[in-house]
């Protein structure tokens, strides 16, 4: 593993076996590097296996094969105190700011939960380092007191974002973070992660559907289509110069803030609906919706490939 990978992933699988012998292969084959202060995002529409990816990496799920390595370990094999400091190093934001936080538990006690298991602080500093977190995330000393039904859905994500850091961690999953609030508080958000980032070199996966938000705040995106990886490249690289007919789809999608230009771009519109993971085409799982398809895409999977440098693609075309 190159020395400033912090997480990198090897052929991730998380299968879900169902009733009638029926397996649901959420996440099929995953391979990425995430270098450590980075921001890797990762996109793609609802059911394509990217929170479950992150649930995975982090052990809320078990994987069904693959490896996860996290500064150099294997995260599957740690146990006992390896597995504590796993559980410190690497924190997760959920989707949802209010079902992930204990209504019967005040702010307060929320944030400074992590810190009684792991037994950092004591006394009057954990409560000093409660006070500094809510400032950190823009809250004030004495919402504290309060309960997570009195506040906002974007104070209830800063409160789950300083929740994360209470513990000091290395890198943080965010599933989802700013699609449940409104889009007047979504920038704020994403602002405050990039903020944070910078104070702390903090490294993120930020799992998302929404695209345009993910170039504004990741350095790397990967984009997911039916549990596989289908393009990962640079930010820049990919909003400049999509290859795979996926990735071209989903940017034409979003709206450029100019009309002249907005009215001469070609909308890329996808046919058919999302195959189920129950039954996924055979070869190249986006061949049903492609418009340049081929008789290859039908017979074979295509090879998950690095096209250009540091620019990895699965198709045929290319």
């Amino acid at each position: 593993m190159a020395e400033q990978n912090i997480l990198e992933v090897r052929n991730l699988q998380k299968h879900f076996n169902l009733s009638n012998n029926r397996v649901l292969k959420a996440v099929d084959g995953l391979n990425f590097a995430i270098k450590r202060g980075e921001t890797f995002g990762l996109v793609g529409e609802s059911g394509c296996g990217k929170s479950t990816t992150g649930r995975t990496i982090i052990r809320l799920y078990e994987a069904t094969g693959g490896e996860i390595l996290f500064n150099g370990e294997n995260v599957q094999k740690m146990k006992g105190d390896k597995r504590m400091k796993f559980n410190r190093d690497m924190q997760m934001v959920f989707q949802d700011p209010y079902a992930s936080l204990n209504p019967r538990m005040t702010v307060g006690k929320i944030i400074a939960e992590g810190m009684e298991i792991h037994g950092l602080y004591d006394g009057k500093e954990r409560k000093a380092r409660v006070n500094q977190l809510l400032r950190d995330v823009g809250l004030r000393e004495e919402h504290a007191e309060r309960f997570p039904h009195e506040f906002s859905g974007g104070q209830r994500q800063r409160i789950g974002i300083a929740r994360a850091l209470a513990i000091e961690p290395q890198f943080i999953i965010a599933d989802e973070p700013i699609s449940a609030l409104d889009v007047s508080v979504q920038a704020q958000v994403v602002n405050l992660f990039k903020k944070l980032q910078r104070e702390r070199g903090l490294t993120y996966l930020f799992i998302a559907h929404d695209l345009a938000m993910v170039k504004h705040i990741s350095d790397r995106i990967g984009v997911m289509y039916l549990g596989k990886l289908v393009e990962v490249a640079s930010s820049e690289k990919l909003n400049a110069k999509p290859l795979h007919p996926y990735t071209q789809s989903l940017l034409s999608a979003i709206p450029i803030p100019d009309p002249s230009v907005q009215r001469q771009r070609e909308r890329i519109i996808l046919q058919g609906e999302i195959p189920s993971p129950l039954n996924p085409p055979s070869g190249c799982p986006f061949r049903t919706r492609c418009p340049h398809a081929m008789d290859v895409c039908a017979q074979q999977m295509p090879e998950f490939r690095e096209v250009e440098p540091d620019h990895y693609v699965a198709c045929h075309l290319l």
